[in-house]
């Protein structure tokens, strides 16, 4: 018997195992992934401001690429630069830095699990390991009892034939054909001729047109002077949750006993998707409790994921207004509008510590959607996260 099963090797699970190994190297804790890397094929980004101390130790070790002079955002109605540090991290690198500090028998790839159970996991090839506790951290589950919209998205990583004069990331580019929905180019200086581009949707529809996409960040490109070669990329279809019962959802996904972290575990920022800030959180968490027997570490993720969904209900009505009091093709005011406050309340608001008087700011002046309809989205229920909307 293994003392941790950490299921899924995302971002959520690589953390936790790389936090509780920290804490305690005597423990046997183990990575079961279903790809044949941890991470997969992602780049994760987050504001120095997200982390406290303890969290940026957390992060210390793995190789980032940081942006110390701040970043930039474009409207159709101003352009800002903002000074907060900016911090990158790909997945290849997340791989590196955790089978560098974890015990090659830690990490199993390929290892796609089939059932989940207090008492341990058996994978789709039959095989069972038994473990003192199971952490599911595997990805977002599409289900009826949350509602919300979609983050659609498609990035390259592209290598410029001369240098692309980018000094910092351009976190948000909306002056682009908005195609119904919210729409904005992210981009990122990897280097003096490294750029990752990323074409990103607030979409009704989870619906994922690559090659569409993949023509208009040729056509962005085009026009920003940007010509060479493609090196790789990621595309993404990520929640943007507005509402539902997360009770009824952890419930669904069945495993009593059974630690329910990351995405899966509902640990997402409702509005923006980030997840780092609350993988973090729940890594170093878990690596405080790594000792408590398995049914007892589950009751307390319990309670920090209706601690968190209770924290994080204003962004889920922004959410609600976002997508059904606003315009597809308008939506984009409602950023515009926020990137005119002032700089510690956006830097809180992104780390989902938002306060009672940030929100206050928020919500005052002249709203970016009629005040009906605004009225109206806080008083609905919003569209269930399915894949097929009929379902």
């Amino acid at each position: 018997m293994i003392d941790m099963a950490v299921v899924g090797g995302g971002l959520a699970g690589g953390l936790a195992a790389l936090a509780v190994r920290r804490a305690h190297p005597e423990l046997n804790v183990a990575i079961f992934e279903a790809g044949d890397s941890l991470g997969g094929n992602h780049r994760w980004s987050w504001f120095a401001s997200d982390l406290d101390a303890p969290g940026t130790q957390l992060m210390a070790g793995f190789a980032t690429t940081e942006w110390s002079g701040g970043y930039d955002v474009a409207f159709p109605g101003h352009t800002r630069h903002l000074s907060s540090p900016y911090r990158s991290l790909a997945s290849r690198d997340f791989d590196a830095a955790l089978r560098s500090e974890l015990p090659a028998a830690a990490i199993r790839t390929q290892a796609r699990a089939a059932k989940l159970a207090a008492g341990g996991v058996t994978l789709a090839s039959g095989e069972h390991i038994a473990a003192r506790c199971v952490i599911d951290c595997r990805d977002f589950t599409p289900s009826a009892q949350l509602r919300g919209g979609w983050q659609v998205f498609v990035g390259r990583h592209l290598r410029t034939r001369t240098a692309h004069g980018v000094a910092d990331p351009i976190v948000m580019d909306t002056r682009v054909a908005q195609h119904g929905a919210y729409r904005f180019v992210y981009t990122l200086p990897l280097g003096p001729n490294e750029l990752f581009v990323e074409d990103t949707y607030y979409a009704d529809e989870p619906a994922l047109d690559r090659a569409a996409l993949e023509a208009r960040i040729d056509r962005y490109c085009t026009a920003m002077g940007w010509h060479g070669d493609r090196l790789g990329g990621e595309t993404g279809v990520l929640p943007v949750i507005t509402g539902g019962d997360i009770a009824a959802y952890r419930a669904a996904l069945g495993g009593a006993g059974v630690v329910r972290s990351g995405a899966r575990g509902g640990f997402v920022h409702p509005l923006t998707s980030y997840t780092l800030p609350f993988a973090v959180a729940n890594a170093l968490a878990l690596a405080r409790h790594a000792r408590l027997p398995g049914d007892q570490l589950a009751a307390l993720f319990e309670d920090r994921a209706q601690r968190h969904w209770q924290a994080t209900r204003f962004y889920r009505s922004l959410g609600r207004m976002l997508f059904d009091a606003a315009e597809p093709e308008e939506r984009y005011r409602v950023f515009e509008r926020f990137y005119r406050l002032r700089e510690p309340l956006i830097e809180r608001f992104y780390a989902g510590n938002s306060s009672t008087a940030d929100k206050l700011r928020i919500l005052s002046g002249k709203p970016p959607v009629s005040v009906p309809a605004a009225i109206r989205a806080l008083l609905g229920k919003g569209s269930p996260l399915v894949h097929e909307r009929s379902q």
